[in-house]
């Protein structure tokens, strides 16, 4: 469960960071809206270092069907655009593969 809530808070802070840069340079905000974008990335960061994987590749690989999921529920609500059949699909597909990834049976060597 520690894994699934670091990597639903990383999802949360790195769509925020990201979204911060998105508004100031395609939506014309201020230059100011990086800040707490930069402070959100860095907790995205030190989030994803929190799961229970033990190598940083496999954490990233099984975080990044997470991140799609996240990105999608951000497009509905923060952008008020409902996902489609396509994007549900496809999500799921990467939550399953992100599943695989982290908690797949692995040798003991």
């Amino acid at each position: 469960m520690n894994t699934v809530l670091s990597y639903a808070g990383a999802a949360l802070a790195e769509l925020s960071g990201c979204f911060a840069f998105w508004a100031w340079l395609r939506l014309g905000r201020s230059a100011w809206w990086t800040v707490p974008g930069i402070v959100s990335l860095m907790v995205f960061a030190l989030l994803l270092t929190r799961t229970d994987a033990v190598f940083a590749g496999r954490a990233y690989a099984a975080y990044g069907g997470v991140y799609i999921a996240a990105s999608l529920c951000w497009l509905w609500g923060v952008e008020q655009i409902p996902p489609d059949r396509w994007d549900v699909l496809g999500a799921a597909l990467c939550f399953v593969g992100a599943a695989l990834i982290l908690w797949g049976p692995r040798p003991l060597a």
